[in-house]
């Protein structure tokens, strides 16, 4: 007597192109703007290298300027229609990191803080900003306050990395780079600093730092 063998088949349905995107709420677009901008400045910074056209350090600048203005779109339109998620807040992060540290860092090597101090620095900098990034993501809760906003930050928060991007925009506006940058530079040990990157010290200690500034 022969026994019939019943197989079951699990046919799994084809994952739909583009599912993540279309989960993406309004404010997260304007986040992916800011990310963009972020590597469009980079981009730029690249170009000067290649062409030694100041223009493109203007356009560095500005694109890191339009990122500001995308993150703090971004949050006004999340609040304005009341949809905030996880994965809104960790691509606000990453986005952030771009724009607000790789970018500014990676034009201040552009416009001639290259020597090997320098390059400390400013990677100390991006070390900071990816730093206060991730503890104000694991401490945001305990800092909100009733109405669902919070109440102060812990550091300064990444986009104060503007003022630097502004300071090298004007730099660039005096002929201030490369050889010609302002306070000229040291030598210690056979390698160089120049005193102009330890802003981007400071602005990485006061982002890691335990200070606490108001939100408004």
């Amino acid at each position: 007597m022969q026994r019939e063998v019943l197989v079951t088949m699990t046919i799994q349905k084809p994952h739909k192109p583009f599912s993540m995107i279309r989960e993406f709420n309004l404010a997260d677009w304007f986040t992916l703007a800011n990310a963009i901008c972020g590597t469009g400045a980079l981009f730029s910074m690249l170009t000067y290298l290649q062409t030694n056209d100041v223009r493109h350090v203007y356009f560095a600048c500005g694109m890191v300027f339009a990122a500001l203005v995308f993150d703090i779109l971004d949050g006004r339109i999340a609040r304005w229609r009341q949809k905030t998620s996880g994965m809104g807040r960790e691509l606000d992060s990453l986005s952030d990191v771009i724009s607000f540290g790789v970018a500014p860092a990676v034009i201040g090597y552009g416009i001639g803080m290259q020597g090997l101090y320098d390059r400390i620095i400013l990677t100390y900098f991006v070390a900071c900003g990816v730093s206060r990034l991730a503890r104000y993501n694991v401490t945001a809760e305990a800092l909100t306050g009733d109405g669902g906003k919070v109440k102060y930050f812990e550091g300064t928060p990444i986009p104060t990395s503007l003022l630097l991007v502004i300071l090298m925009f004007w730099a660039a506006g005096r002929g201030a780079l490369r050889e010609s940058l302002w306070f000229g530079q040291m030598e210690f040990a056979g390698f160089t600093l120049h005193p102009i990157v330890l802003l981007f010290a400071l602005s990485g200690s006061l982002m890691i730092s335990r200070i606490r500034f108001p939100k408004f």
